[in-house]
């Protein structure tokens, strides 16, 4: 395992959805295709900068989607929901068989309803999370300098 260095920064993007009977919606299987996307393109642009994504996925039972079906499909990034970071909505629709007759978690965001959370909102949120580490010390040139935005 690598070390990691103690100015490493953690960008943690945690995402729920319902599984049952190892299965689950469309929209939900859709979602994290979106996420893996989103992972590996902030790795890629956040890791010179000091800052390591970590993606958590997290199962919700049948029975906690019945008390909330809302909590599906929901993203947070360093423990705010997404829709915080970008200043859009989340809404509601109906979804399908998995789901049953619940209506599941939808995001409002540039005059469109997304069932499915597309790749470029959650790299947008997460680059809006990540720029809250800028004034702290990040390398941001191959030659050591520091942050020339960074507090002294």
């Amino acid at each position: 395992m690598k070390k990691k260095d103690k100015n490493t920064r953690i960008l943690r993007i945690r995402w729920q959805r319902l599984i049952t009977k190892g299965k689950t919606c469309p929209r939900c299987g859709s979602t994290e295709q979106e996420l893996e996307k989103a992972t590996t393109t902030l790795k890629q642009v956040l890791a010179p900068l000091g800052i390591e994504v970590i993606l958590e996925k997290q199962k919700l039972s049948i029975a906690e989607f019945k008390k909330d079906p809302l909590q599906s499909n929901k993203i947070w990034i360093n423990n705010q929901v997404l829709e915080d970071w970008l200043g859009v909505k989340s809404g509601r629709s109906s979804c399908c068989d998995v789901c049953g007759s619940s209506e599941c978690r939808t995001i409002e965001a540039e005059g469109k309803t997304y069932e499915a959370i597309p790749a470029d909102l959650i790299i947008k949120a997460g680059l809006i999370a990540a720029s809250k580490f800028v004034g702290d010390k990040i390398p941001v040139s191959c030659c050591g300098n520091e942050n020339p935005l960074a507090k002294s």
